[in-house]
């Protein structure tokens, strides 16, 4: 279906991308240390799903509606910052000088990856890069083009959970560390928070 040297290309650029200290990579780690391991797995889990939804918008053309329409582009902008910004001001709001135990105000895993899946389901950017990416390694004379898609979309969905999986877990080592210390946990918090808050931030300042 693929000429090997095209897919290596693609395996090799995807990597790369995914590696980068970017929405998804942030999100993680910063899920990873406040919350503990599992929860940054879920974190990247849940934006692998994003991602697998962005995919099957792209093969089926809906992301090209979207990309039509600035109304729509900015109704989904402003409610996924809206959401980033929400995540972090309550972050921010937890962290008061009682240091009541770290496990009564981390994320669980299960809320993580409903978080995940939100935040990247919610940024526009995410299904622009779909669309105009995943066509450009699809081999005209190759094969059904909505499967060469689907195949492109999986691999994405693949390497970036595996490259951010590696970060929550790297992440989560740091996390403990952290959580040993009262201070440490209440200024953890203020940081996360205002993470969140600054990719909300970001999201909402973006154009089209």
């Amino acid at each position: 279906m693929f000429d090997i040297s095209i897919l290596m290309t693609y395996v090799m650029i995807v990597a790369g991308f995914s590696a980068l200290p970017g929405p998804a990579v942030l999100l993680t780690t910063a899920r990873s240390v406040s919350s503990g391991t599992r929860a940054g797995i879920a974190t990247s889990l849940g934006i692998a799903t994003g991602d697998l939804l962005h995919t099957v918008l792209a093969v089926l053309g809906v992301s090209a509606i979207l990309m039509a329409s600035a109304v729509a582009f900015t109704i989904m902008k402003y409610v996924g910052a809206a959401y980033l910004i929400y995540l972090g001001v309550k972050a921010i709001l937890g962290s008061n000088p009682s240091f009541e135990p770290p496990a009564e105000r981390r994320v669980t895993p299960k809320m993580a990856f409903k978080q995940g899946v939100l935040c990247e389901a919610l940024n526009p950017k995410s299904a622009m890069f779909f669309l105009a990416f995943l066509p450009q390694f699809v081999q005209t004379g190759s094969g059904s083009v909505s499967l060469q898609l689907s195949v492109l979309g999986l691999l994405f969905v693949a390497i970036g959970a595996a490259v951010t999986i590696g970060y929550a877990c790297a992440a989560g080592r740091v996390g403990v560390f952290l959580r040993h210390s009262p201070m440490m946990v209440k200024w953890q918090n203020r940081i996360v928070g205002s993470l969140f808050c600054a990719l909300g931030v970001h999201l909402a300042l973006q154009k089209r």
